[in-house]
């Protein structure tokens, strides 16, 4: 099994979140994932709740980590993203209210994630997440003459 990895140092202003997208989604794109499949728009949209908060609520530079591995073909099977920063704060997982504009960062990484978590990094943290590329099941794959038996 193969694993490129890719990182970027992102800076603690608001800006640096859309110019983290548009690196991750290039990085994907280089990597034959295309912008439409549903494992490059979970990780955009992930890349975006993970380096917001990084801005945020830590208010220092961030390191953003892609790592891809994949199969002897080159194809990608999973992307791990990481983000590792210099606050010792653990992620605290917030429940909004109403039409509360924050708090639900972490709950949708948990929903969207295959895999989550975080850990001590030196004198901050990591807080990572793994996306699985899914492979064509069901009535669709049977009709390609293939069996589902989930991802690959």
């Amino acid at each position: 099994m193969q694993v490129l990895q890719v990182q970027l140092e992102i800076r603690p202003d608001p800006a640096e979140v859309g110019r983290a997208r548009r690196w991750a989604r290039s990085r994907l794109a280089g990597s034959g994932v295309g912008a439409d499949e549903p494992l490059a728009e979970t990780l955009i949209l992930l890349v975006s709740e993970l380096a917001t908060n990084a801005v945020v609520h830590t208010g220092r530079p961030a390191m953003l980590r892609l790592l891809m591995s994949g199969l002897r073909d080159g194809s990608i099977r999973t992307v791990r993203l990481e983000v590792i920063d210099t606050s010792a704060c653990p992620p605290t997982p917030r429940c909004a209210e109403g039409d509360e504009t924050g708090g639900r960062g972490l709950a949708l990484v948990e929903g969207l994630a295959d895999r989550w978590g975080w850990s001590p990094e030196g004198v901050g943290k990591r807080i990572w997440c793994e996306l699985d590329r899914v492979a064509v099941t069901g009535v669709a794959a049977v009709a390609r003459g293939g069996l589902a038996y989930g991802a690959v």
